[in-house]
């Protein structure tokens, strides 16, 4: 019988480390992951263009002042209003808002509604579902054959939106609030590309898609690609706050999680369930022990574990109740060379580590394994 587990005063994400891609919001990204037990690897993946600097947003402020759209759609609360301070700060926020003010005005969602309100003007429609491809069904619906449409864009991708107003024959004015550009300091997206390749990672959240492509872009330029993407396939959990922001992953063959509602909280709960999930839970030495990325459950306490022992924990329990050659498990440890003495050194920091040193056990002159329970010993050996 194992111990009774105690409640446990850990999160669910103790154990775990999660790589955090995010310009804006990493904080208050980060402080979630990290409330609920996990490190956090940050690592922003672009930087944001600012406004006042923004060459591109000035000239179709212009271009909208100068020839007004009959259409103006808002995706984003923060990009709408972002967009109206830059043209305040460029001495263009009247002519702006007097131009607008004649228009039909599509908001995307009630944080969009309520930053156009704030801007003094008032949307002719927003979506309840808070969904571009609404937006886009209704537009179509009501033929935009002739019409000239702005759009508010916020760095995102909108796929097919702009190519089927165009279908349909509008003339379509992107407004880029908020371009994206690679992160001037490229060091921390090296080492959490490594960290992806090294397995050092057991999930990575994506809050955009520029960031998304621009990982993708940088791995690619380093020649780590193929390697970044078979870790994303198999063993590092990409976490997708939203299907749009899935697209440059997806569009590589990988597969990623997303929440059902497009916000932090709901993608941090979605890593909460997943992660423990997919953790490898043994029952050894009477002890039920649970296999984390730097860290071991073990009845449910939280043991860290130096990296060498997790590289030997995850060999042996590859084969739980089989003996593993010390041979074997020194290619295992990262950087050891070829000195069997760095097993077990690594071993018996390991067996520190976990605090039930039977957990473990030497079979002399051949190697160690897990003592795994008599009672389950036979399924894993079959299996």
């Amino acid at each position: 019988m194992y111990e009774e587990e105690r409640r446990p005063d850990h999160g669910p994400l103790a154990g775990f480390t999660v790589g955090v891609t995010a310009a804006r919001r990493a904080d208050e990204l980060g402080a979630l992951l990290q409330r609920r037990g996990a490190a956090v690897l940050h690592a922003p993946a672009l930087r944001i263009v600012p406004l006042a600097d923004d060459s591109e947003l000035l000239a179709a402020t212009k271009d909208i002042i100068q020839q007004a759209p009959d259409i103006v759609v808002a995706t984003t609360a923060i990009g709408f209003r972002g967009w109206v301070e830059a043209a305040d700060g460029w001495g263009l926020g009247e002519d702006l808002l007097s131009r607008l003010g004649g228009v039909r005005i599509l908001a995307r969602g009630p944080k969009v509604k309520g930053a156009v309100r704030a801007a003094g003007l008032t949307e002719e429609w927003s979506p309840s579902s808070e969904s571009m491809a609404e937006v886009l069904d209704r537009l179509l619906e009501e033929g935009v054959e002739g019409q000239r449409v702005a759009i508010q864009l916020h760095g995102e991708p909108l796929p097919g939106f702009v190519e089927a107003l165009r279908a349909g024959g509008a003339e379509v004015v992107g407004v880029p609030v908020y371009r994206w550009m690679p992160p001037e300091d490229l060091g921390p997206v090296d080492r959490l590309l490594d960290a992806t390749v090294s397995r050092g990672l057991d999930a990575i959240t994506f809050t955009s898609a520029p960031a998304a492509a621009s990982l993708l872009s940088r791995a690619e330029e380093r020649g780590l690609l193929p390697e970044v993407l078979v870790a994303l396939s198999h063993d590092v959990l990409p976490a997708c706050v939203g299907p749009v922001t899935a697209l440059p992953l997806q569009s590589r063959g990988i597969d990623t999680i997303q929440p059902e509602r497009f916000r932090l909280g709901p993608l941090v709960q979605l890593l909460c369930q997943e992660l423990p999930a997919r953790a490898r839970a043994l029952p050894v030495a009477g002890h039920r022990v649970e296999i984390r990325g730097h860290a071991v459950l073990v009845d449910g306490e939280l043991k860290p574990v130096p990296p060498a022992g997790m590289s030997l924990l995850r060999a042996l329990s590859r084969r739980p109740g089989w003996v593993v050659a010390r041979a074997e498990l020194l290619r295992a440890l990262p950087g050891s060379g070829r000195d069997e003495h760095a097993v077990e050194t690594a071993m018996a920091r390991l067996r520190t580590a976990l605090g039930t040193p039977k957990l473990i056990q030497t079979v002399v002159k051949r190697g160690y394994r897990l003592a795994l329970d008599p009672a389950t010993e036979t399924k894993y050996a079959d299996a």
